[in-house]
């Protein structure tokens, strides 16, 4: 996207009284209940004694989530507010780690690996990543781009539960 594309995006978000806030409160909440349905499916594995799945849902996604980290602490990719004369609309300060973008990596290594647990809440998790991936982009904190190849690296690593569970490794 363009500076101009951003400034748009500005202008309609904060011609809003609440608009500024409704961004981050819905930023917020598609975190915070991913998170909180991610670690309800892993205790429900835990609880039901399915220590290999369990195992698997925990260490795939912070495994993959270590990897993405470190890749994007090297790879030096500036956000839109750093290259354009723009403020985004969620307060933020980070330099150079825009790609891939972490929190859309999160929500579909989460969606994916859930989708082994119960196919329509990892679909749910999925959709939601979806709406926080437009919010981070509107909001001038990512490119397209890091977005996009967020949740593809995301949904591939969630994958790996998977074929782990398939090849019954």
């Amino acid at each position: 996207m363009k500076q101009e594309s951003y400034e748009y995006f500005a202008k309609r978000i904060t011609g809003v009284s609440w608009g500024v806030k409704a961004i981050g409160i819905a930023s917020k909440c598609l975190t915070y209940s991913t998170a909180a349905l991610y670690l309800t499916a892993l205790a429900d594995l835990f609880f039901h004694k399915e220590y290999k799945k369990g195992f698997l849902f925990l260490v795939v996604p912070l495994f993959s989530f270590l990897i993405v980290s470190f890749f994007r602490a090297h790879a030096h990719q500036k956000r839109p507010y750093e290259i354009y004369d723009i403020k985004p609309l969620i307060p933020k300060d980070t330099r150079e780690k825009s790609f891939p973008s972490r929190h859309i990596f999160s929500i579909y290594v989460i969606g994916v690996t859930v989708c082994f647990y119960h196919i329509f809440l990892g679909i749910f998790i999925c959709v939601m990543g979806v709406f926080l991936a437009v919010i981070r982009v509107v909001a001038g904190v990512h490119f397209p781009r890091d977005v996009i190849w967020g949740a593809v690296i995301g949904s591939v690593c969630g994958g790996l539960v998977g074929v782990v569970l398939a090849l019954n490794l």
